[in-house]
């Protein structure tokens, strides 16, 4: 099973460090579209957001108080779920249907950031390939 949730581990936080390369290199157009959704310093939410995403993608990755990492993960998809994604503004029905699938995503990974948090907040005494134990347990 250690072997398993280490696999689970490097699937998941494939996303999430594609993402925080995205969020930092592409910066300007990843802030335009942060600020056409109404949010202040769009640029520097995406470098935030990109350095969030890198820094809980290698605490999960690598288990450096992964409990911590998975939890802001989950913290973090959601805020980006209703501030970037709020479907339920859109009128025009193609827009409205890509945020809504990219809504329904982050919840989803923020599920199972959550799922993640449980495992090693929970279990963080069997190693499951980790550098750390949790950070709140």
């Amino acid at each position: 099973m250690e072997a398993i949730f280490l696999i689970s581990r490097i699937l998941f936080v494939f996303l999430l460090l594609g993402s925080a390369y995205g969020h930092l290199t592409q910066a300007d157009a990843m802030g335009g579209y942060a600020s056409s959704k109404g949010l202040p310093n769009g640029k520097v939410l995406a470098q935030v957001s990109g350095v969030a995403l890198l820094v809980g993608g290698i605490s999960i990755l690598f288990g450096i108080f992964g409990d911590a990492g998975s939890l802001g993960i989950a913290i973090l998809l959601l805020i980006m779920a209703v501030t970037m994604h709020a479907f339920w503004k859109e009128t025009d029905a193609q827009a409205k249907q890509m945020e809504m699938i990219s809504f329904n995503k982050d919840v989803a990974l923020a599920g199972g950031a959550l799922a993640m948090y449980v495992i090693f907040y929970g279990f963080s005494e069997f190693g499951f390939y980790t550098l750390t134990g949790a950070l709140f347990n």
